[in-house]
């Protein structure tokens, strides 16, 4: 019971640190959420080229545990430029690259370990849009 009550007072001693630092995490937040639209091929195609050199050597070592870090660093690109759950009106000039970034994993995936699940089609649809990022993003 002791510690019980110990653990309730130290939650409410750290609560008012914690509230004076929500303000600052929502306006981070807020400031990511606010970024260029016009930017957002280029960091598209960064994202891309720092990832598909290491996904082709995932698929080579054959190291499936690469994919859920790859999933990972997508969820939180996708959520930086606010197109994880929601559509993001603003980056409807690039469906390209939105779709690039969100195959990329399941694209790696199919290469790795083809199976009756994988979309026939889906890698040179991924291939098509990568490219087409990266020629929008060369024009910015």
């Amino acid at each position: 019971m002791q510690h019980h009550r110990t653990l309730i007072r130290s939650m409410f001693r750290s609560l008012p640190r914690t509230l004076a630092v929500l303000p600052l995490v929502l306006a981070a937040s807020l400031a990511g959420a606010q970024q260029d639209p016009s930017a957002f091929p280029l960091d598209s195609v960064g994202y891309l080229n720092e990832e598909l050199p290491r996904m082709e050597a995932a698929i080579a070592a054959k190291d499936r545990s690469f994919f859920s870090g790859a999933m990972a660093r997508t969820v939180q690109f996708s959520e930086r430029w606010g197109f994880k759950v929601k559509a993001n009106p603003d980056l409807a000039a690039y469906p390209m690259c939105t779709s690039a970034v969100m195959d990329y994993v399941v694209v790696g995936m199919c290469r790795l370990t083809p199976s009756e699940e994988c979309e026939p089609g889906l890698a040179s649809r991924f291939d098509a849009n990568v490219q087409r990022c990266r020629e929008v993003a060369a024009r910015k």
